[in-house]
């Protein structure tokens, strides 16, 4: 049925059609962990930048926090303060005498 040089032939062109088959696997394989590699990079990179945004973000609500926290003590022990020159104020020298008086008789003293 075959010459022998047509089972040459037939033999080269096996050969070829299973190194074709062989490139266009491997360039497959490669484009496809390519590919993988790339959205994984995407992936982490996407995810690293959401931490940080919420790291930042969580950062700046505590210090918000933490000043108004300080403003509100600052406030609260200025008030307790003036709250007992006040009293001490009102309990030496009357309603009306107020802090000045207190201070002057502090310095002559």
């Amino acid at each position: 049925m075959f010459t022998s040089k047509s089972r040459s032939h037939l033999k080269v062109y096996i050969i070829l059609v299973v190194v074709v088959v062989v490139v266009v696997a491997v360039v497959v394989v490669v484009v496809v962990v390519v590919v993988v590699a790339v959205v994984v990079v995407i992936v982490v990179a996407v995810a690293v930048v959401i931490v940080v945004a919420v790291a930042v973000v969580v950062v700046v609500v505590v210090v918000i926090v933490v000043v108004v926290v300080a403003v509100v003590v600052v406030v609260a022990l200025l008030a307790a303060a003036a709250a007992v020159v006040a009293t001490i104020s009102f309990k030496h020298y009357g309603y009306t005498a107020g802090l000045t008086r207190l201070l002057v008789t502090r310095l002559r003293k």
